[in-house]
């Protein structure tokens, strides 16, 4: 019931904005490998999505063309469907990553990285989806005006002024990367799909410039020109002479180059950088935190006769769930109670510690406000600032000693070494005797960075090796002898 009513949420503009940050830090921890193959498929999604705009809009100009254009357009939104359904990479929308960039997630050189690789996959699969159209044939459907109309749509696309391929390059990717945005409103499929199909639709059927789709649509149109048969020819009247302006450099100096740019400007600045700045960048201002870089010092003050080569990295968990300084304190809470926490570390966008949210710091506050809970109030309200961290190489032994002994009570002594107090109790019996008041998760550090947290079940059962085999194997064993 509780999947169904997640799948069925919709999301509030400032939760679209948390959706795209993670769709944009997404493709940059994709591998090289994933990233070109989900590229390939890509580029091969939008040429089959041409392929089914040729065939709509062939033979439709008695329809009106204005409705022969609707219904091409509405035929290629397939493409992006196809994309956000089963998970493509594509170059226009891959530009959102401008938002990690924005966030500092991620370097300017690595966001040019993840462009190029995506560039290169999506062209790769163009060309692999033409070889095949070439080879079928597809041209002469229709009378060979299937072919015609490829390569009037191609021709037309390196008539444009440069100006003009720019500016209807950052008019495509506008619509498209607010496509994208716009399923970032749910997390049902179906929904998703319906959000991509008007904006895509009003792009081609406005002839806005798409340069993946260019990646396909113009070097079928080239093909054409030069490879098909002289029956094609004959057949529809026209003449290879006629499209003699298709070819490489045309395509690349008139259409490709100008047309990317535009996208890039159209996706990565209007929609990815604007939203950036409408939604995200006023948080980061107003939240005036500071990270936290240094850990506590918890060195052992006995000597251990146990294995101590157990550090806290080899034990602590490194997928600990997180909340940010300016999530709201109902959203946090749900976030704790989904995960079965009481508490969690609080993180900035790049990931760095600066502070601690506990179910005790709510219910405080909570009885403070004689129960009616404050309006707006955000993590950042309640967290606390005054956090232990430890360091990811300290030993097991150093952070066991930490969470169960004080070392201020157990030796009571001034800065000189002078005792404050006596007793006739052992050192065993003060150390039992002791109330120790320290947190029950630690965040864990390593060069500044946080890398996860440990927490007193984590050190219990890597203690538990010190007592020997687990009790159920050696009553197994028994009972097999």
């Amino acid at each position: 019931m509780s999947s169904e009513h997640a799948n069925n949420q919709c999301f509030s503009p400032v939760e679209m904005m948390a959706e795209a940050e993670k769709f944009a830090l997404s493709k940059a921890k994709k591998n090289t490998g994933m990233t070109l193959s989900l590229a390939v498929m890509a580029g091969a999604f939008i040429g089959l999505a041409f392929l089914f705009y040729i065939t709509v809009t062939t033979g439709a100009a008695d329809s009106g063309w204005g409705l022969s254009r609707l219904a091409g357009g509405l035929a290629f939104s397939m493409g992006l469907i196809l994309i956000v359904i089963c998970g493509g990479e594509l170059f226009t929308s891959s530009v959102l990553s401008s938002i990690s960039w924005a966030n500092k997630q991620i370097s300017f050189g690595k966001m040019l990285s993840i462009w190029g690789k995506v560039y290169v996959g999506n062209f790769i699969g163009a060309m692999l989806l033409l070889v095949i159209v070439a080879a079928a044939g597809l041209y002469q459907l229709d009378h060979g005006q299937w072919g015609l109309n490829a390569l009037n749509i191609a021709q037309h696309k390196l008539h444009h002024t440069p100006v003009q391929a720019f500016a209807l390059g950052i008019l495509c990717n506008l619509l498209v990367c607010l496509a994208i945005w716009l399923t970032f409103c749910s997390a049902n499929a179906m929904t998703k799909a319906a959000m991509t199909i008007l904006p895509v639709a009003m792009f081609v059927s406005s002839g806005f410039e798409h340069c993946v789709a260019n990646m396909f649509m113009v070097p079928l149109g080239i093909t054409i020109q030069n490879f098909a048969p002289e029956a094609f020819w004959t057949m529809t009247g026209a003449s290879a002479a006629q499209y003699a302006d298709l070819n490489i450099m045309q395509f690349i100096t008139a259409n490709l180059i100008p047309v990317t740019f535009g996208n890039i400007v159209g996706g990565a600045v209007l929609v990815g950088l604007a939203n950036w700045c409408i939604y995200r960048r006023p948080q980061l201002k107003a939240t005036n935190i500071s990270t936290i870089t240094t850990t506590a010092n918890i060195a052992s003050v006995k000597e251990n006769t146990m294995n101590s080569n157990i550090i806290v990295k080899n034990i602590m968990n490194t997928q600990p769930i997180t909340l940010s300084a300016d999530m709201t304190t109902p959203k946090a809470i749900d976030h704790l109670v989904s995960h079965h926490e009481v508490s969690a570390p609080v993180t900035d966008v790049q990931g760095r510690l600066v502070g601690f949210f506990s179910v005790h710091d709510v219910m405080v506050d909570l009885w403070c406000q004689d129960y009616i809970p404050t309006k707006g109030q955000k993590v950042v309200d309640l967290m606390s600032r005054d956090v232990v961290a430890i360091d990811a190489n300290d030993k097991l032994v150093d952070v066991a000693e930490y969470l169960c002994i004080d070392k201020e009570q157990l030796y009571p002594t001034t800065s000189m070494g002078i005792a404050t107090r006596f007793s006739t109790l052992s050192l065993e019996e003060r150390a039992k005797s002791i109330k120790v008041n320290k947190p029950h998760t630690l965040p864990v550090l390593e060069d500044g960075q946080m890398v996860g947290v440990i927490n007193r079940l984590d050190v219990l059962e890597a203690l538990r090796s010190v007592y020997g085999k687990p009790v159920e194997v050696l009553e197994t064993h028994q009972q097999s002898a």
